[in-house]
């Protein structure tokens, strides 16, 4: 998934001085990275937008080193009628959400097959996590 405004960020890094970030842009599903390069994988309001959703979660798991942290939030449908309404009608037309959706329970489910420990909440429409990869 492109993301659709990928100049903001450089711009932000630079106001704030930050010389140890550096932004790629590419596919979620084919990440150009080696297996277990990174210690921390954050991803926010990624996965209600990814077209494939397994590639994406087999890529974080892949690139997450022994030990690694995932931790995000996304939308997750059947916890707030208006905002499942919302994007059924606005976000799915305008091409910022694509389903198939996660609920709180199966989000929970597929984290716990992959991840040593999995913390979930949610609020509103929106879940929240921070997993642990086995060492």
């Amino acid at each position: 998934m492109r993301c659709p405004y990928p100049g903001g960020r450089l711009e932000k890094a630079d106001r704030l001085h930050l010389k140890n970030v550096t932004f790629r842009q590419g596919d979620v599903g084919a990440l150009p990275f080696a297996d277990g390069a990174f210690d921390v994988v954050l991803s926010l309001n990624g996965f209600h937008a990814f077209p494939d959703k397994e590639a994406a979660y087999r890529e974080v798991f892949r690139v997450l080193r022994p030990g690694g942290i995932f931790c995000g939030c996304f939308y997750v449908k059947g916890e707030q009628k208006r905002t499942d309404w919302f994007v059924r009608h606005v976000y799915e037309g305008m091409g910022f959400f694509t389903p198939p959706y996660e609920t709180a329970f199966s989000l929970k489910k597929r984290l716990e097959k992959r991840y040593a420990t999995v913390t979930l909440g949610t609020v509103k429409g929106m879940a929240w996590f921070v997993c642990r990869k086995a060492e």
